[in-house]
């Protein structure tokens, strides 16, 4: 059992919010299509289309768990899906302090404080709109963020979580 707790606590935190309408509550809605997907940023890669399939999966797959159905005739509720993918750079800084020079034998030597690359990873943030397609309006918006896993599977099993975890929060 510990195992388990330390293998869930090295898996990155998917951090989400919301902000339904007023008046929005989903039971109020049979069916719907996904509208539109735009996805940027420098991390997204040239093979990003399996996963945003993947996402659209998995969207549907909450949206049915909640009654809704899948149509391309009328649909209540358009989705429209933003996905954003950046590299980052993790870096720390040396200094004096606490990385003192190695060597210290030249009259010469000097030595400066600067930033030293250490990892890159990719994070990634997903949002999600809900628009009443009748009124054209947006009924609800959620997002989900976190830094991203690199193994495909891996990075399947996030994407299941963070939609499970937005829709979780859904009226």
């Amino acid at each position: 059992m510990p195992l388990l707790l330390l293998l869930g606590a090295c898996a990155p935190a998917i951090q989400v919010k919301t902000e339904p309408a007023a008046d929005f509550r989903l039971s109020d809605y049979k069916t719907f299509a996904f509208y539109e997907v735009d996805a940027s940023g420098d991390g997204l890669g040239d093979s990003y289309q399996p996963q945003i399939d993947y996402l659209q999966q998995e969207i549907a797959a909450q949206l049915g768990k909640r009654g809704l159905t899948r149509t391309n005739a009328d649909p209540d509720l358009l989705i429209n899906i933003g996905v954003v993918v950046d590299e980052e750079v993790q870096t720390r800084e040396t200094n004096l302090r606490s990385d003192p020079p190695n060597y210290i034998g030249q009259r010469r030597y000097t030595w400066r404080s600067k930033e030293v690359e250490v990892g890159r990873y990719k994070e990634g943030t997903v949002s999600v709109h809900l628009v009443d397609r009748d009124r054209n309006e947006l009924v609800w918006q959620g997002t989900a963020e976190t830094i991203l896993r690199s193994k495909p599977e891996k990075l399947q099993e996030q994407i299941a979580d963070g939609m499970e975890k937005l829709f979780r929060l859904v009226p």
